[in-house]
């Protein structure tokens, strides 16, 4: 499957806005949500190849809206890779929850655009 839709879920706008641009130059279908609620909503709205997911929302954290979308009984986004994205420093037990769930853990004090490019092509291959 190869990635061409891209949900965000980023209340920070500098970052948000940044990867939008980034990812719409580099040809991708993205859609952006500013708080945990209308994320979940639009992930339960509209297939996504990725979603990247901020830890820390507004409404909702994103641990909640990854244990509502894939750690359930059912998966509900089966075909929806997902990369975790946070500044938090959290306990190792909540990130290892959180890997539990999703396809890639990141912090994006590190994830420049060109890096989040090269993980997502990267993961694409993987599929």
């Amino acid at each position: 499957m190869a990635i061409k839709t891209i949900l965000i879920i980023e209340d920070d706008r500098f970052i948000g806005e940044m990867y939008v641009r980034s990812l719409k130059k580099a040809g991708y279908e993205v859609d952006w949500m500013v708080d945990g609620n209308d994320g979940l909503i639009a992930a339960r709205n509209k297939p996504y190849d990725l979603m990247l997911l901020d830890v820390m929302l507004p409404e909702r954290r994103g641990s909640e809206i990854l244990q509502i979308l894939k750690g359930g009984a059912e998966n509900l986004i089966p075909a929806t890779k997902v990369i975790v994205l946070t500044n938090f420093d959290q306990s190792e037990q909540a990130r290892q929850i959180m890997e539990e769930h999703a396809d890639g853990y990141l912090i994006k004090a590190e994830i420049t655009p060109k890096k989040l490019l090269a993980v997502i092509e990267k993961l694409d291959r993987a599929a």
